[in-house]
């Protein structure tokens, strides 16, 4: 991995959110690229129950203050930074007060999801791509943790396709099996189309579920990881309908690796 250069795009992160598989995988696999000497961007939302004091998040004057457009609306884009302690790894917080001051991540005190999730994942993936383009920094594999980072490859693949900053750049999602009920907002295509993204680009999110998000993610990226043990059948045959590289489940203890020989033999060959 030396000298290689990954973005990481993730929904949760340790130790700034509770050790969950996306979380985990999320801080180990750039932990594991820095290791072998390659350079790595982290990027999460910045969510209102992470502790910005203690963690020691502060403001990026100079990547903040532009306006994403989100289904017709001008919303501010803020970010933030922090260094993970003893790691070599800097971590990028999409933030706004709108979508991320409350103080949860995707669901409410009663377990029901954010009506606002789907803008939330629209502003999450615009956000991260303008980041990226005003740091200047070309990644040679784009990977992404979780259902709130789904629709970055969707947008890198449409909305940003003649980018010349991705144009080399390879897209790898880990699918997990970190399953909500229901769907991601009542017409996230229609914001979706806002951005001028044709209908044919968006057939699979015509009901907003979990899979379906998931299925777009696998859709739009070059290659697959399979991040839980055990995924729904619905996720489990589509990924291998797929004519793309597939690294199946590994264990926490075997996943470096197994990680660095997909990313450098499948994913950049």
């Amino acid at each position: 991995m030396k000298d290689k250069k990954v973005l990481y795009v993730a929904s949760e992160l340790m130790p700034y959110l509770p050790e969950t598989e996306v979380s985990s995988m999320a801080f180990e696999s750039p932990k594991m690229v820095n290791a072998k000497g390659g350079q790595t961007r982290i990027f999460m939302p910045r969510f209102g129950n992470i502790n910005e004091r203690r963690h020691q998040l502060h403001e990026v004057i100079r990547l903040s203050g532009m306006n994403l457009v989100v289904n017709d609306f001008d919303m501010p884009l803020i970010i933030k930074v922090a260094s993970i302690p003893k790691e070599r790894m800097q971590v990028y917080f999409i933030d706004n007060e709108e979508y991320f001051k409350r103080k949860a991540t995707v669901t409410d005190k009663d377990g029901s999801l954010f009506k606002d999730n789907d803008e939330r994942a629209i502003f999450f993936a615009k956000g991260v791509v303008e980041t990226v383009k005003k740091l200047n920094w070309a990644p040679d594999i784009i990977h992404v943790h979780g259902w709130m980072a789904s629709l970055l490859p969707l947008y890198l693949r449409t909305y940003y396709a003649n980018e010349p900053l991705f144009a080399e750049s390879k897209i790898v999602s880990s699918v997990y099996n970190n399953v909500f009920e229901g769907p991601l907002g009542e017409d996230l295509v229609g914001k979706i189309k806002f951005d001028e993204i044709a209908d044919e680009k968006l057939s699979l999110l015509s009901e907003a579920t979990f899979e379906n998000l998931t299925k777009v993610a696998v859709e739009y990226s070059d290659a697959v990881i399979v991040g839980s043990l055990d995924l729904p059948s619905e996720l489990e045959d589509f990924v291998e309908s797929q004519d793309k590289p597939v690294l199946e489940y590994k264990y926490p203890e075997e996943f470096s690796a197994a990680y660095e020989e997909f990313y450098l033999n499948e994913v950049l060959s």
